[in-house]
Order: C-alpha cells, then sequence, then structure tokens
C-alpha cells in the first residue's frame, strides 16, 4: 500500500506552519515532508513531530536564497564551500529530527557558466555530499525538476540524472522521482518508474496541469499507485501539491487508500 507524506509547505497552508503537524496528523498521514527546516529551531520541530507521532520523511539541502529565487547551488562553481558548509548544517537537522534521507536541489545554471563547468561543480558536490552524509546513515537524493516551473533547472530528466549518478560513483546517491516534473519533461511515467525502482528512494506527486492534488488533471493516478504497490516499493510518496481549495477538501482521493489500511492504521 503506498505511504503518503504531507508536504507542509504546500499543504494546508490555512495555518501557521507549526500547526500543520497536527493537521496533517489529524488528516491521516504517518509522515510529513517540507522543503527546509532553517528557519525554525530543530528542537521545536521534533518536538511537534514527537507529539503527532509523525515521521521526518525528507527535507532539503540548503539551497540558496530562496526568496530571491534561487533554486539550489549544487551547480555553482564559485559556491562549493557555501555548499559544503550546507551539508553540514542538513546533517545537523536531520539527525535531530530523524530524518534518513536528504533531497539536493542542482539549481539553475549561473549565466556565465557552463554546462560542462555546472556538471562538473554538480557531480563534486553530490560526491562530497553522499560521502559526508552516508557516514551517518543518511541517504543523498537528488531530483530532475521541469524547466517549465524553473527556467534553466540544470537536472531536468530521469536520463540525464542517472548518467551523471554514475559519474559521481557513490552508492549513497539515490532519485527522487517527482511525478509532476517527469510528467512535464518526458511523460512514460509507469515504464520509468519500472525501469528504475532499485534506484529510487522517494516519490512525489501533483497532478498536471495546476499542481494540484490527484484527480484534477491528466496523470491517471488511480492505475499509477496500483501499479507502483505491484511494483513492492517500499519509500514514501509525497504530497507536493497545491491544494486546488482548503486544504481538507481536497483529500477525497487519499480516502480510497485509508479505507484499505487495518483499522486503526494510518495510510503513511
Amino acid at each position: 500500500m503506498p505511504k503518503f507524506a504531507a508536504n507542509l509547505t504546500m499543504m494546508f497552508n490555512e495555518v501557521d506552519f507549526m500547526d500543520r503537524f497536527k493537521a496533517a496528523s489529524e488528516c491521516g498521514f504517518g509522515g510529513v515532508e517540507y522543503l527546509f527546516p532553517y528557519d525554525f529551531p530543530a528542537d521545536d520541530l521534533a518536538e511537534q513531530l514527537n507529539k503527532h507521532q509523525l515521521v521526518q520523511v525528507l527535507h532539503n539541502l540548503p539551497a540558496g536564497d530562496w526568496a530571491a529565487g534561487e533554486r539550489g547551488i549544487a551547480c555553482h562553481p564559485e559556491r562549493v564551500g557555501e555548499f559544503q558548509d550546507g551539508v553540514g548544517r542538513a546533517i545537523e537537522y536531520a539527525t535531530a529530527l530523524g530524518c534518513t534521507q536528504i533531497n539536493c536541489l542542482a539549481g539553475i545554471t549561473p549565466a556565465a557558466t557552463t554546462a560542462a563547468q555546472a556538471r562538473e561543480t554538480l557531480v563534486g558536490n553530490l560526491r562530497f555530499a553522499a560521502e559526508k552524509l552516508g557516514d551517518v546513515g543518511i541517504k543523498l537524493l537528488a531530483e530532475p525538476i521541469n524547466t517549465r516551473d524553473i527556467p534553466g533547472f540544470f537536472l531536468h530528466n530521469t536520463d540525464q540524472a542517472l548518467e551523471l549518478f554514475d559519474a559521481v560513483a557513490s552508492d549513497n546517491l539515490y532519485l527522487q522521482y517527482d511525478v509532476y516534473h517527469m510528467q512535464i519533461m518526458e511523460g512514460d511515467l509507469a515504464p520509468t518508474i519500472e525501469a528504475h525502482l532499485k534506484r529510487i528512494a522517494h516519490m512525489q506527486l501533483a497532478d498536471n496541469p495546476g499542481r494540484h492534488e490527484p484527480g484534477t488533471g491528466e496523470i491517471n493516478y488511480g492505475f499509477l499507485f496500483d501499479f507502483i504497490d505491484a511494483l513492492g516499493y517500499q519509500g514514501w510518496i509525497g504530497c507536493e501539491y497545491k491544494p486546488k481549495g482548503e486544504t481538507r477538501a481536497g483529500l477525497g482521493w487519499l480516502q480510497k487508500y485509508q479505507d484499505r489500511a487495518a483499522p486503526g492504521i494510518a495510510v503513511g
């Protein structure tokens, strides 16, 4: 049965961030993810996780100045030192939160940087992060993202990501497969997931167009969830979507999977 984690950056925006843990738990989620934990004391986040019996499934490495439009610095040659410092900070938070996987956002290729330079920098940074995270039992993930929502994002399809992973040559580097992004960039979702399942440590979802909840767009999520389940995927699926209306009102798609769970067992 799929395990769904609420993405607290996008969901339950009707309440303050710290209140979203409670809201997610009340709606039957057993796990949560969000973009970044760094604006909050780790102890405060851990308190919410423990209070509401939630698993911290994922967060990202520091990704530069998000408010200014940066979307990661891992492919920026002039910011390698900043990236490495961010790995240390991410480990501190992940350790405090019991989080066993961290995602790396490659970033937008800088204007003065060639594709070859960006690739070389990203390979080196991923190799560094994979080793440091592996030393403390944390998986490193990297995620291709569509270039319609984020023009110029360096890592943007599955084949490119896996070729780059082969160059990194680490056994602690995995694919974060976001169904929404890959529907836009390449389609062919089910065969791609099946072909590369062993390298996928985490999935995320949203429907297309609109990046709303399943059932609001073109992706046949009913088929896809059953397909992923039949493959034996054991990881989480993060609900990284923007609710079309009020978050709770849009969770009807989840009811089917909650009904399959044993009494008292929340999906996720």
